[in-house]
């Protein structure tokens, strides 16, 4: 059980729905928004259409991107979450690796923090996470030693979760409290096509750690590469890696079509949770 803002999160009884917010017009998924009455928008459909936490994030995290300045990330995401605050009944949650955006973040009503980089970055994110009482969730991200996804690491799945052992380690000993960590290990991030295959695969050896567990592998390029299909026609391909996922104890899906998951996730939470 973890407290998100004014909601409490009840682990194993449902596969909780997090919709994307991009407001980077460099978003890999091509779904960028880049004015704020739009992302507004699209944030009060998804929360019609079942979201339970909409996640907003202002630079892109595209294989090759680059990071943008500080103010202007800022300048992106934290009109669009004081907005929000004001206007939709669920949790916010800001994607970033930078401390003063997250810190201003959650001054205007965002109430979970999304660390790309699980601490790698920037460790302060997790003492802001504790004093501030927010979950973070922290992922597991190779492009530091596999920028191009070109690296075959000798076992995957033994090296995401050592990488995720530093992160929660780190974090428990900057006082956050364990239930108000989550996981992610991080598909698309310094991994090649099949290694991002193999960690679907090979998703439940995470429940060693015992921690609620986010999987984001909505519209990823390794499923345009199976399918052979563009950014905006992943729709099955999302579905049958989000499927496999709750078969595999996943709590939490990251997605940018949030009806259709919500749906899929209610018919295979029926089936798989009881």
């Amino acid at each position: 059980m973890t407290s998100c803002g004014e909601t409490t999160l009840y682990w194993g009884a449902k596969t909780y729905i997090v919709g994307i917010i991009n407001t980077s017009p460099d978003s890999f998924s091509g779904d960028g928004l880049g004015d704020i009455d739009t992302a507004l928008s699209r944030a009060e459909l998804m929360a019609a259409e079942g979201a339970d936490i909409i996640d907003v994030g202002g630079e892109s995290t595209r294989p090759g991107s680059q990071p943008i300045p500080l103010e202007e990330e800022i300048k992106r995401v934290i009109p669009v979450l004081d907005r929000l605050n004001k206007r939709i009944p669920l949790p916010l949650s800001i994607d970033t690796y930078k401390l003063e955006v997250a810190q201003r973040a959650l001054d205007v009503g965002a109430s979970m923090i999304n660390d790309i980089w699980g601490l790698k970055r920037d460790s302060r994110l997790a003492a802001l996470a504790a004093q501030r009482g927010v979950p973070i969730i922290l992922m597991s991200n190779q492009r530091d030693v596999s920028p191009l996804h070109d690296i075959v690491f000798p076992d995957i799945m033994s090296t995401i979760m050592q990488d995720l052992r530093k992160s929660v380690e780190k974090a428990l000993s900057i006082n956050v409290p364990w239930e108000n960590i989550i996981i992610d290990p991080g598909p698309g991030f310094g991994k090649t096509p099949q290694q991002n295959l193999e960690v679907l695969r090979r998703l439940d050896e995470l429940q060693e750690f015992k921690l609620p567990l986010l999987l984001g592998t909505s519209r990823k390029s390794y499923i345009g590469q199976v399918l052979g299909l563009p950014e905006g026609d992943r729709l099955e391909g999302t579905a049958a890696a989000i499927t496999i996922g709750i078969t595999k104890g996943v709590d939490m899906v990251r997605v940018h079509d949030v009806k259709e998951m919500a749906r899929l996730c209610k018919m295979a939470d029926a089936i798989i949770r009881r």
